[in-house]
């Protein structure tokens, strides 16, 4: 931030959940004086879960130093875990980065890197007891500040995560006025958007047909942890 201008970077990579990265990114493309940079391996077209396909505009070779190093989740994080040039990238970037944040399952890329290790964050519910395995304090709130880093929890919390960390940057005052403009006002249909909210056959319903990803995810957490924590 040297010359003023803020730079994000916030990473992308194949089957992750979209709206975990266009949540944030719509916030942050409002902010004033900020250079927002969509960062991937190389530069050809990132498919998210669901096949939308997204352009990055800077490799993380390329990439000038970040103020904000963003990592959204979704399934692909699976891979990104055992990934070691994306976990190198993820450090050398957070030696100096004024922010290292996360949205959803971001938040265990960012413990595979041994980034959260001491500190209090969250994720998705699903996966909230893995980042145990990092050394991190797992919380079950919508967004966990601890120092300089920040991290949301599953999906739709990715906007209360940007306006959180815009209220960081320019001000809750300016943050609120974001808020307004992109009419962020939730009323949803159903009282079920968390575990502790929604019915038990619900909940259960829905852990069971993650069992098997779940099981999977924590296998990749344990060897992540084991090579690189």
């Amino acid at each position: 931030m040297s010359d003023g201008t803020m730079n994000i970077g916030m990473l992308i990579f194949p089957d992750m959940t979209q709206l975990d990265f266009t949540g944030p990114y719509e916030v942050f493309a409002q902010l004033p004086n900020c250079n927002v940079r969509v960062v991937a391996r190389t530069l050809e077209p990132v498919a998210a879960k669901g096949g939308l396909r997204f352009l990055p505009d800077t490799t993380i070779a390329d990439a000038p130093p970040l103020d904000l190093v963003f990592v959204p989740g979704g399934p692909g994080v699976g891979a990104l875990m055992e990934d070691r040039e994306i976990l190198e990238f993820l450090r050398r970037h957070a030696k100096d980065a004024k922010y290292v944040t996360s949205v959803c399952t971001g938040a265990l890329v960012l413990g595979a890197a041994g980034l959260l290790k001491g500190y209090r964050a969250t994720t998705h519910w699903m996966s909230l007891d893995l980042l145990e395995v990092f050394g991190a304090t797992a919380l079950p709130d919508r967004v966990v500040t601890d120092r300089n880093r920040i991290t949301g929890g599953g999906v739709t919390a990715g906007i209360d995560f940007a306006l959180t960390v815009a209220a960081e940057v320019v001000g809750p005052e300016a943050a609120k006025r974001i808020q307004l403009l992109i009419e962020y006002n939730p009323a949803p249909p159903f009282s079920c958007g968390h575990p502790s909210t929604a019915e038990a056959s619900v909940v259960e319903g829905l852990r069971g047909v993650m069992a098997p990803l779940k099981a999977a995810r924590l296998e990749q957490a344990q060897r992540a942890a084991r090579l690189y924590c």
